[in-house]
C-alpha cells in the first residue's frame, strides 16, 4: 500500500509528539493497570490475619444482623455480610467509620455470643487502583486525575490510529521482522511495531472506554441538553425491567407493610437468585439505609459465563425481598444495560473468569512495554552521531527525555512495590497504615526520578533497575523471614492468592535483574556515542 510521503510526514508527527506527550502517564496506568486485575490478591498479601475467621453461617446470619444491629445501630447505614472468605476480608458481617479509617467485624464466638473486632482495613489495593486510574496526578484528587488521564486517553487513541497508517506501507515486510543487533534503533522500533500492532484491538478497546469513563458526566450532560432537552433524569427515574423474586409467590397475599417488620433472611434472598440465575456464584451482600425509607441490599457475585459491569449484583429491598432493580444479573440483562455492560467488561475483564484476567494482565504488561519503547525510540531517533572529533554533546531534550523515561517508569514499578512491602513492615508502629501505603510510593517515585537526573539516564537505569529488583524481592523475602522469624511480627499469608503475589514477585525480580545485567552489558559494549553508553555515565 502507497501513502504519499508528506502524509506519512504528517502521521509519524502526530504520532511521535502524541506517544510522548502521553506515554510516561499511560506507563504508569498500564503497569497499575496489570496489577489491578489482581488487586484482591494483592490486598490479600498485605492484610494481617484475623484471629477468629470462621465463616458466617447464612441460616444464622438473619440473627447475627439483629443483634449487630441492636448492638451498633450505626452500623445500619452500609455494612456487609461476605460470603467467601479472603485473607483480606474473612466471611463475616463487617462495616466501616464514617471516615473510612476502621473496620468492624461481628461474629457470633464458639459460645453463641456476639463478639465485634476492629482493626484498619488495608487500602493498597485502591492505591493501585487509583494510580491505573489517574496514573497518579493530583494525589488526593481522583476526579482530577481521571479527567487527566481521559485527555491522555483521546492523545493515545491519536497515537493508535496514526502509528497504524504509519506501518501500512511496510507492513507484510516489517510486521514480522525483529532485526537483532548492533542498531539499537531498529530492533526497538520492530518490537515495539509488531507489539502495537498484534495488541491494536485490545488497546482500542481501552482508549475508547477509558475516555468514556473520564468523562461520563460531560456526556451525560451533552445529551441531556442535545437529545432529551433537559429531561434526562426522567429517563433515570423509569422502572427497571422487573424480575420477580421466586419465593416471593408464597407470600403475594401478605400486605408489603407486613412483610417488612424485620429483614428477610439472606438465605431466602440468595435462593431466589440461584433460582433467577444459575450460574450466579454471590460473593458478598451490602446492606444500605436499613434505617432510612429505602432500605436497600445489593448482593453481588460473579458468572464467567456472562459479561459482567464489574461483576453481576441485583439490588432488593432486605425487608420485603422483592427484587428492585434485577438489569445486571446475569442473563437478565437488556436493552441498553447490555451494551454498558459489554463497555465495562472489556475494560475491567469482568468475564471469562481467570484465563482472560491472565489475557489482561500479560497485554498490560505489553503495554507498559509498548509506551517505554516508544520513548526509547524518539530517543535513538534524535541522538547525534559520533564524528572524527570525538563524542558530541546530546540535545538537552534528549537527555531530559531519557532521565525521566528512566526515573518515572522504574520509580512507579518500585514505588507499588515498596508499598507492599510497607504494608507488613510498618503494621503496628505507625498510627495510619493506609497513609503511609501512599508515602512510601510516592517518595520512592519522586527520589527515583530526582536519581535519574542526578546521575544521568546511563547509571541511574542500572541503579534504579536494581532497586526495583530489590522492592519486588522483598516481597517473597518478607513472606520468607515471616516463616523463619515469628519474632519479627510479620505473617505469611498460605492462600493461593497471597502465594500467587510471592511467587509473582520472585518472577518480577528474576526479570528485572536480567535487564540491570543486560543494561550494564550495553553500556559497556554498545555505541558509544549512545546516552546509555559507558562513556556517558562517566
Amino acid at each position: 500500500m502507497k501513502i504519499r510521503k508528506e502524509v506519512l510526514d504528517i502521521y509519524k508527527a502526530v504520532h511521535t509528539w502524541t506517544g510522548i506527550i502521553a506515554g510516561l502517564a499511560l506507563f504508569i496506568a498500564f503497569y497499575a493497570g496489570a496489577l489491578t486485575v489482581f488487586k484482591h490478591d494483592l490486598a490479600a498479601w498485605v492484610s494481617a490475619p484475623m484471629q477468629d475467621t470462621r465463616p458466617v453461617d447464612p441460616q444464622e446470619a438473619a440473627s447475627l444482623m439483629e443483634q449487630t444491629l441492636k448492638a451498633r445501630p450505626d452500623a445500619a447505614h452500609d455494612f456487609t455480610l461476605r460470603l467467601r472468605a479472603t485473607d483480606a476480608e474473612p466471611a463475616q458481617l463487617s462495616w466501616k467509620s464514617p471516615d473510612g479509617t476502621r473496620q468492624y467485624h461481628a461474629m457470633f464466638d464458639t459460645s453463641g455470643e456476639l463478639q465485634i473486632s476492629e482493626r484498619e482495613p488495608t487500602a493498597v489495593a485502591d492505591l493501585v487502583d487509583n494510580l491505573h486510574r489517574t496514573a497518579g496526578f493530583v494525589p488526593g484528587d481522583v476526579e482530577i486525575g481521571i479527567l487527566v488521564i481521559g485527555v491522555i486517553a483521546m492523545m493515545y487513541g491519536l497515537a493508535l490510529v496514526s502509528g497504524v497508517i504509519i506501518l501500512l506501507p511496510t507492513l507484510v515486510k516489517d510486521l514480522f521482522a525483529l532485526r537483532l543487533g548492533k542498531n539499537l534503533k531498529l530492533m526497538w522500533k520492530d518490537a515495539h511495531n509488531a507489539l502495537g500492532f498484534f495488541s491494536l484491538p485490545f488497546h482500542l478497546v481501552i482508549a475508547l472506554t477509558t475516555v468514556v469513563f473520564a468523562f461520563h458526566d460531560q456526556i451525560y450532560d451533552t445529551q441531556d441538553v442535545l437529545i432529551y432537552d433537559g429531561g434526562m433524569m426522567e429517563q433515570w427515574r423509569l422502572p427497571a425491567p422487573t424480575v420477580a423474586a421466586p419465593s416471593l409467590s408464597v407470600n403475594a397475599d401478605t400486605p408489603a407493610a407486613d412483610q417488612g417488620q424485620t429483614l428477610v433472611s439472606p438465605a431466602r434472598l440468595l435462593a431466589d437468585l440461584r433460582a433467577l440465575s444459575p450460574g450466579f456464584e454471590p460473593h458478598y451482600m451490602d446492606y444500605h439505609d436499613l434505617d432510612s425509607k429505602r432500605p436497600t441490599v445489593r448482593i453481588h457475585g460473579v458468572d464467567p459465563n456472562y459479561m459482567m459491569r464489574y461483576d453481576g449484583f441485583a439490588v432488593v429491598n432486605p425487608f420485603t425481598g422483592e427484587i428492585i432493580n434485577g438489569s445486571y444479573l446475569p442473563g437478565h440483562t437488556t436493552g441498553w444495560t447490555t451494551w454498558l455492560t459489554v463497555f465495562f467488561a472489556l475494560h475491567f475483564a469482568s468475564f471469562g473468569g481467570a484465563t482472560v484476567q491472565w489475557i489482561y494482565f500479560l497485554l498490560g504488561l505489553a503495554g507498559a512495554f509498548l509506551f517505554y519503547s516508544g520513548n526509547l525510540l524518539w530517543i535513538e531517533s534524535r541522538r547525534r552521531r559520533a564524528r572524527k572529533d570525538g563524542l558530541p554533546e546530546q540535545k538537552k531534550s534528549v537527555r531530559v527525555m531519557s532521565s525521566l523515561t528512566v526515573g518515572v517508569c522504574l520509580g512507579c514499578i518500585a514505588g507499588i512495590s515498596a508499598s507492599l512491602v510497607a504494608g507488613k513492615w510498618l503494621h503496628g508502629h505507625v498510627d495510619s497504615l493506609n497513609t503511609w501505603h501512599v508515602i512510601v510510593y510516592y517518595a520512592v517515585f519522586f527520589l527515583s526520578i530526582a536519581w535519574a537526573f542526578l546521575r544521568g539516564a546511563s547509571r541511574s537505569a542500572v541503579e534504579l533497575l536494581w532497586v526495583c529488583a530489590a522492592a519486588t524481592a522483598a516481597i517473597p523475602l518478607t513472606s520468607l523471614a515471616a516463616w523463619l522469624i515469628p519474632a519479627t511480627g510479620l505473617w505469611a499469608n498460605t492462600s493461593p492468592a497471597s502465594m500467587g503475589v510471592d511467587i509473582g514477585a520472585v518472577i518480577g525480580t528474576a526479570c528485572m535483574a536480567w535487564m540491570a545485567v543486560a543494561t550494564r552489558r550495553r553500556q559497556k559494549h554498545g555505541q558509544p556515542d549512545s546516552v546509555w553508553a559507558l562513556a556517558r555515565a562517566a
